[in-house]
């Protein structure tokens, strides 16, 4: 039987392919995932360049604070925290400056510093929910199901059939494979979501994050 050399040549491009159509999936959710935590910033500030700065505070604090990963008790309400106590850090230092335009009105800060906050909790598991599939198999189930879903650890464990030490082990990995998207998040492009991209877009996110990363170094050796 005869081949088109052709053939083969698709045949070996496959594997190529097949990385680049994940790279893009990737890609794709950590614009999105990003765009979720915007959008719900955006509302909450009325204000897109504020909503960029405390985004860009929560990822970075997010990452600093990366170590305490392995004795929270899920990620969404870790997350939800960091995300509550930078949105209240911003509108202290609003206050401070006396500004006569009110960005955040005091009913806004209450409820990120008392109690549960329904629209913020949603935006953090939206963008986790983008995250996930970015994850391999076993860790983003285990993420979902004990992180998100608040299962018991060794309910998960015993319906899948591993013993609660592996459930340990893969909620581990699996959260600081979250970090390593947490920090590509940081510094993808927001317009083209590309972490190497040089448009006037990514070049002003890159040095937002490093100039935020930067000062909070500052503050450390102070």
């Amino acid at each position: 039987m005869n081949h088109d050399p052709n053939d083969r040549l698709s045949t070996a491009d496959q594997p190529n392919t097949a990385a680049k159509d994940a790279d893009i999936a990737v890609r794709r959710s950590l614009v999105e995932g990003r765009q979720h935590i915007l959008n719900f910033l955006r509302r909450r500030l009325g204000d897109p360049e504020a909503a960029e700065d405390v985004l860009q505070t929560f990822m970075l604090r997010a990452i600093d604070r990366s170590e305490q990963l392995r004795d929270v008790r899920a990620v969404r309400g870790w997350l939800g925290q960091i995300l509550a106590s930078s949105i209240a850090d911003y509108g202290r230092k609003v206050s401070r400056r006396r500004q006569r335009e009110v960005v955040m009105a005091p009913t806004d800060l209450d409820s990120v510093q008392n109690g549960f906050d329904e629209e913020l909790d949603e935006a953090i598991c939206n963008c986790l929910y983008k995250l996930l599939p970015t994850l391999r198999p076993e860790y983003a189930e285990v993420i979902w199901r004990v992180d998100l879903q608040e299962q018991p650890r060794d309910a998960v464990a015993k319906d899948l059939g591993i013993t609660l030490n592996n459930i340990t082990v893969r909620l581990h990995r699996g959260r600081q494979a979250l970090k390593t998207r947490l920090e590509q998040m940081c510094l993808t492009c927001p317009v083209h979501g590309f972490l190497d991209c040089d448009c006037d877009a990514a070049e002003k996110a890159r040095a937002r994050f490093q100039a935020m990363k930067d000062d909070a170094g500052a503050k450390t050796t102070d």
